[in-house]
């Protein structure tokens, strides 16, 4: 806030007050008349000059919810492609694991069927049958543990893509959720210190508004003064053995000595 606006909210406070405490008195009231469009245009002239920083704030504060959405549904957009890109790795090593088990029972059995004809062929003779058998079983474990092994590799497979894309998951919602918090953070600061420099603005303008009614009521002491001269002496000692008169100059010298009591009663 600028001194020019400092001393422009000065001048409309000064001049509320003096328009408040010079505004008539009604009858048998302590209320008084103001002018409302007067009024109304000092408060307007006041809220000009307020910071434009406090309307900064309440922004920031309006969308502080909106950050944060969008923050967490970018966290959510990026976990739910995460969560399909691993799908689909998982999806595509089944399928090549399922075609290799495939490849290995085609070969097995095509494997089992030349053991069968070669068996069938040299049947008549029984070393070549026996070696006929020990081959085939050769070859049917040999495709049974490389079918297996397959299996287990692409069970790995698959649960390494799961965890990587649980972790990627994670990290993204982590990063988002402290930007947001962030965010929250800065706002927050942003708004404590436009409000504080307000506060300490509207002090000083109350300050300053103080001392202008003080000072009023200063010149209304001294030019409230001279008006006790020796006639209004000679007249109060001249009414002296009527009580009702004493007391009605009492009071009146007493507003004259101190004419704040009035303006506030008022």
């Amino acid at each position: 806030m600028t001194e020019e606006s400092l001393r422009r909210a000065d001048e409309l406070l000064t001049e509320l007050v003096e328009l408040v405490e010079t505004a008539r008195t009604l009858p048998m009231s302590s209320s008084c008349v103001v002018p409302r469009e007067h009024v109304l245009d000092l408060l307007d002239g006041l809220r000009e000059t307020l910071p434009p920083e406090m309307d900064e704030a309440r922004r920031v504060i309006a969308n502080r919810d909106t950050l944060l959405h969008d923050a967490n549904a970018s966290a959510n957009t990026t976990r739910e492609r995460a969560a399909a890109e691993a799908e689909a790795l998982t999806s595509d090593a089944k399928q090549r694991a399922e075609r290799l088990v495939h490849e290995a029972e085609v070969r097995a059995y095509d494997i089992v069927e030349e053991g069968k004809t070669e068996h069938a062929r040299l049947v008549s003779a029984t070393g070549v049958h026996q070696a006929a058998a020990r081959a085939a079983a050769e070859l049917r474990e040999a495709a049974e543990a490389y079918d297996a092994a397959v299996r287990e590799q692409a069970d790995g497979l698959s649960a390494s893509l799961h965890g990587e894309a649980d972790r990627y998951a994670a990290d993204v919602r982590a990063d988002a959720e402290r930007y947001a918090d962030k965010l929250a953070r800065d706002a927050e600061d942003y708004a404590d210190r436009t409000l504080a420099e307000l506060a300490g603005t509207l002090q000083r303008a109350a300050a300053t508004a103080e001392q202008g009614r003080a000072a009023l009521a200063q010149r209304r002491a001294a030019a409230a003064a001279p008006a006790d001269g020796p006639d209004e002496r000679r007249g109060a000692a001249g009414r002296q053995d009527r009580p009702s008169d004493r007391r009605d100059s009492e009071q009146r010298d007493s507003e004259r000595r101190d004419p704040d009591k009035t303006a506030i009663s008022a």
